[in-house]
């Protein structure tokens, strides 16, 4: 043999059972592979109704999207209240033909030639009336009537959208059209309510007289409008169409806002908007903000945040004068200190406007007075709910009542087995983003 000549060693047997690199080939196991398989559920939130899909996940709170609920952390918070993953349930919209094969017996409103269900309002608590209604009835005619488009969104959104980076056309998680569709209910927009004839059920509005069986208030409730702010040059913020059109003027570049309020809206709007580059100053007649809270140290709490941030609090001050000089702002208080600003927003609390309940001559009291368990007006074909009623003289001005007032209702309307509405002492979920925080 020549010993310059390579010899050819024996290959050591391959061992197939062992995979190079550490890498595994073994199957994933039945389980796994099924709730990979599974469709996507989704969940809602019992205390704001925010809705969980699994498909989109929430990816501001860390969860990516396909997150399945079973593996959701048990410290998640929703992105809306801020209260837990225990406090979700599975949700599943309204299906029109499984609610005809199952609903047995007969509603007390006809629905063949009837009117049906009138509901004034289409904001959260206009549309989860409907969704509540349909859940009972599949062939129930409903009609909603609101002043805007009938978009559904989370109005807490409009308080961290800035701090978010969300886009305007990211808020609207479904269009009216789409919503109106998929519940098979007949949407009037950009529709005006008059007056109520509560004597032939009628309602009177820009678009004609419609008729109703029952009548649902659901209008919620307006900014407060101090007297010497006129509302030609500032802003109020209570629903998507003023908050697209503020954001359109605040444009790309750093801007000098002044809010006049430092209660929960005035508060969040400082927040956000500070955290989306513009210069705040925040007015109040308190001498701290969230003066409500006193007690719990909110004001001191927030004020600490806020040190790092282009917000700047003046307390203890009336607005005397709102006036517009050179395409600018200038409000003058009542002690005679000047703040200068490119706009203007008022946060100075919410009232229920009382055109539509006195033209029934329903009973008021801080609100649209009801009847704590069923939400029913001293009329008895007309129920209201959301912002615009008050029980027992308190106005309900919080989300996390708004889905059991609606199911109250519906139960009435219905004829179904009865699900009586309990006033809870609110718990507040305030979204500055600095420092959340959860008050009493």
């Amino acid at each position: 043999m020549n010993p310059l000549l390579p010899v050819a060693l024996p290959t050591p047997p391959v061992e197939l059972s062992t995979p190079p690199f550490g890498l595994s080939l073994s199957k994933p196991s039945p389980a796994i592979l099924e709730s990979a398989l599974a469709p996507y559920l989704s969940y809602i939130c019992d205390a704001c109704g925010y809705i969980y899909n699994e498909a989109d996940g929430d990816p501001d709170g860390g969860l990516a999207p396909g997150t399945r609920y079973a593996d959701i952390p048990d410290d998640w918070a929703c992105p809306l209240c801020g209260v837990t993953k225990a406090d979700f349930t599975p949700y599943t919209p309204p299906n029109l033909d499984a609610l005809r094969a199952n609903i047995k017996g007969s509603a007390p409103v006809a629905t063949r030639g009837a009117a049906g269900v009138l509901i004034v309002g289409a904001g959260r608590a206009g549309w989860q009336m409907a969704e509540a209604l349909r859940a009972l009835n599949a062939d129930l005619p409903i009609t909603v009537v609101t002043a805007c488009a009938g978009d559904v969104y989370d109005k807490p959104m409009l308080s961290i959208a800035m701090a978010r980076s969300t886009a305007l056309d990211q808020l609207v998680k479904e269009s009216g059209a789409a919503a109106a569709a998929r519940l098979n209910v007949r949407l009037l927009s950009h529709t005006h309510a008059v007056r109520i004839c509560a004597d032939t059920h009628q309602l009177r509005t820009t678009r004609g007289v419609l008729r109703f069986d029952r009548l649902v208030l659901a209008h919620g409730a307006q900014a407060n409008l101090p007297a010497a702010l006129p509302a030609a040059l500032c802003w109020r913020i209570n629903h998507l169409a003023a908050y697209q059109k503020l954001r359109a003027a605040l444009g790309d570049t750093p801007k000098d806002v002044t809010i006049v309020g430092a209660g929960l809206i005035g508060s969040e709007l400082a927040n956000d908007l500070a955290l989306g580059g513009h210069r705040i100053t925040l007015l109040d007649v308190q001498a701290e903000p969230l003066a409500r809270w006193s007690a719990e140290g909110a004001g001191g709490q927030l004020l600490d945040a806020w040190k790092d941030l282009a917000i700047r609090f003046v307390g203890g001050v009336q607005v005397a004068q709102l006036e517009q000089l050179a395409g600018r702002y200038r409000i003058t208080t009542a002690c005679g200190q000047r703040f200068a600003a490119d706009q203007v927003i008022a946060a100075a609390g919410l009232a229920t406007p009382p055109r539509l309940a006195q033209s029934a001559d329903l009973k008021w009291d801080n609100g649209i007075a009801v009847d704590p368990t069923n939400l029913k007006t001293s009329n008895e074909h007309i129920h209201a709910m959301g912002d615009c009623i008050a029980i027992n003289g308190q106005p309900s001005r919080f989300i996390e009542p708004i889905a059991r007032q609606a199911r109250a209702i519906a139960a009435d309307i219905c004829g179904a087995t009865p699900a009586p509405y309990e006033p809870r002492a609110a718990v507040v979920r305030v979204k500055t983003t600095s420092r959340p925080l959860t008050l009493h």
